[in-house]
């Protein structure tokens, strides 16, 4: 039997969430343990108590919300996603998954419907990575994929220790960083963020996995001298042997697979002069696709390119892994759970692996997982123009709580 959540009520619920560290140009700013962090989630456990739930919050700030079910002990059915924001980025990423499990719970207080397993609605802290990395640090930590004291130590740009803040906004917890219990199955909403869903037409995802990634930092070490003065044969120049590797690194998808990507996002020079030839330079790299070995083989490219460049310009060269993630294929059960939601609501879903790393990357190494997405239009994301029609927030949202209500098991 399906259930329809309270349309009204979500868009109310997000548009309200949204007004936590909204910016001027209709986006977010909610960086992970700011103070806009810290008014999103004492706002989250308000909405918690309003229904009825049993919040507790670990060592590392993940806030866990409990509805209980018919049976004490049963495995639990996690849902949720993250209330942390990228700089200046859209209201949709990660909080629409949030409040859609919020709605799932209201929904079934509304209908008077039991469970038999228990459900929990969980906000992660730092998903976005954006302030202190890695990404997807908070279910990493909880997972078993960090260590908790090493990730306490990680600093923002500030060089502000991330246990401090995590202290100074007080939402660290007294229980451990760590499952407290078996989980049966864990299911995240969140946006596309990618054109697909749109050019296809289709209503709702149904991801039947997610990418794996590997981040690193790469530093080129030349010889700063003065640009009017320095023969060209006599430079040693750190950007000229940057600039090779970000040109190759948008080419090396193309040598790999249709599904591989590649990006540098970010990049400084030292001394940053407009007549000096730049001694040093940092930048990112970023590797994506969703089959090992050819991930493996595009990070052994991507090293090659790096170590040819440095001998072309005359230059030093260091590459140190930042981030680690392997792709996941998740199992059958849950993603046929969505897929028969969609269907008994009827909706058009199409199946897709998602091209970012997510919170159920992690989760899926506890138990099973899955995840539905709504749509992005435009396909546009980690900007405040990143935009998901209500009816697309609706249609997903009711995907989620059909699935997850399937998971949890209805008694009547």
């Amino acid at each position: 039997m399906r259930i329809d959540i309270d349309r009204d009520r979500l868009v109310e619920t997000m548009r309200a969430q949204a007004e936590i560290g909204g910016t001027e140009g209709g986006g977010l700013h909610r960086l992970t343990l700011s103070d806009a962090d810290r008014e999103a989630r004492d706002w989250f456990a308000d909405r918690a108590a309003d229904a009825g739930l049993d919040l507790r919050v670990d060592a590392f700030g993940n806030m866990f919300a409990r509805r209980a079910g018919v049976e004490s002990d049963a495995a639990p059915v996690l849902v949720g996603s993250h209330l942390d924001s990228q700089p200046y980025g859209g209201i949709y990423d990660g909080a629409l998954g949030v409040v859609a499990a919020l709605e799932f719970v209201r929904t079934l207080d509304d209908r008077e419907i039991a469970t038999r397993r228990p459900v929990e609605v969980v906000n992660w802290t730092n998903e976005e990575g954006s302030r202190f990395q890695p990404a997807m640090q908070g279910s990493g930590v909880w997972a078993g994929a960090h260590d908790v004291e090493t990730e306490y130590e990680k600093t923002d740009a500030d060089g502000t220790r991330l246990v401090d803040e995590l202290e100074r906004i007080g939402y660290r917890g007294d229980e451990p960083a760590e499952p407290r219990e078996p989980y049966h199955a864990y299911l995240e909403l969140h946006p596309e963020q990618g054109p697909r869903l749109e050019e296809s037409g289709a209503d709702v995802g149904v991801v039947t996995g997610i990418v794996g990634l590997r981040w690193a930092a790469v530093t080129f070490e030349g010889q700063a001298n003065h640009s009017g003065t320095t023969p060209m044969h006599y430079r040693s120049d750190a950007l000229v042997a940057a600039a090779d590797v970000v040109t190759a690194l948008r080419r090396l998808p193309g040598r790999l697979g249709d599904a591989s990507v590649a990006t540098v996002g970010s990049l400084t020079v030292q001394p940053d002069s407009v007549n000096v030839v730049p001694e040093t330079v940092r930048f990112t790299t970023d590797v994506r696709d969703p089959d090992e070995e050819t991930l493996a083989a595009g990070v052994e490219r991507m090293e090659a390119e790096v170590a040819a460049a440095a001998e072309r310009e005359g230059v030093d060269y260091e590459i140190e892994p930042t981030m680690r993630a392997s792709s996941v294929d998740f199992p059958e059960r849950p993603v046929e759970a969505v897929a028969d939601a969609v269907d008994a609501l009827g909706y058009d879903g199409r199946r897709l692996v998602s091209g970012a790393g997510h919170d159920a990357t992690h989760a899926a190494s506890v138990c099973d997982a899955a995840m539905v997405f709504s749509v992005s239009e435009d396909g546009k994301s980690h900007t405040e123009d990143e935009f998901t029609s209500w009816p697309d927030c609706y249609r997903s949202a009711n995907v989620l709580a059909n699935a997850a209500l399937d998971l949890a098991e209805r008694v009547d």
